[in-house]
């Protein structure tokens, strides 16, 4: 445990060195603040439009926005903070492999298991805070400038969000464990999310498949219920559970 701790904490610290730590708290808070602001924009810029449009024939109505509005901008802005997320990491264990560094501390006794356990793990911390910390400060401006209330299910909504993103972070871990670029594992992320999106384009299993969790903004408007999503959650978590399985089985074999 003490090992799996330093070597954690030496991740961290090497995250914030390179500078992508820093950046992706500024991403995060930048789309949290973003939400309610475009929300609150949105009646001016169209008021500042209206006069072009108008000339085009197109009449432009009185628009009036609350915290929903500010919500669906939220799971607009996300996916891109994930993609950003998992460009920055991509290359977690690919760097490692080009630059022979894992060879040395695998000799000093540091057993493989804990070396990938505390990557995943700071991939899934950074994900976790950086999607409370727009949680938290969009719901912040929504209270202050409108109410939250009108939106339903928050919390079950972000947290379907937060799942799909747990097992894109998963894949990512699994796809460095393979491959030797970071080309290559973003080309791995990006092959499992278009299946998991063409798979669920079939009626029958669509409600099952990871991307299912993306349609979450259901629940805002009760549109859909947490009933709804509950397949497609269990599906999500067991695949989490099998690709950590198999990535630890298969990075005690790899040749470093």
């Amino acid at each position: 445990m003490r090992q799996w701790m330093a070597f954690t904490k030496k991740e961290f610290m090497e995250q914030f060195r390179t500078g992508k730590l820093l950046l992706l708290v500024i991403i995060f808070a930048l789309f949290g603040i973003m939400n309610p602001a475009i929300a609150k924009l949105t009646p001016w810029m169209m008021d500042l439009m209206s006069e072009q449009l108008a000339e085009s024939g197109m009449q432009v109505t009185a628009v009036e926005v609350d915290a929903l509005t500010s919500w669906a901008q939220f799971f607009k802005n996300m996916p891109m903070a994930l993609i950003i997320l998992l460009i920055l990491f991509c290359g977690i264990l690919t760097t490692e492999y080009q630059k022979g560094t894992l060879i040395n501390v695998v000799t000093k006794g540091m057993k493989r298991w804990k070396i990938f356990c505390a990557k995943l793990g700071v991939m899934v911390s950074v994900w976790t805070l950086g999607v409370l910390m727009s949680y938290g400060i969009t719901y912040a401006y929504n209270a202050y400038f409108w109410d939250n209330s009108v939106a339903h299910n928050i919390a079950a909504a972000v947290g379907c969000f937060y799942l799909f993103g747990l097992w894109m972070i998963f894949v990512l871990g699994m796809a460095s464990v393979f491959c030797n670029s970071s080309g290559a594992v973003m080309l791995a992320v990006g092959a499992a999310f278009v299946a998991s999106y063409l798979l669920g384009l079939f009626p029958a299993i669509k409600e099952y498949t990871p991307s299912y969790l993306l349609q979450s903004t259901g629940l805002l408007t009760d549109l859909n219920e947490g009933a709804d999503y509950l397949w497609a959650a269990a599906v999500t978590v067991v695949l989490i559970i099998l690709e950590c399985i198999f990535s630890v089985a298969a990075f005690n074999r790899k040749n470093l």
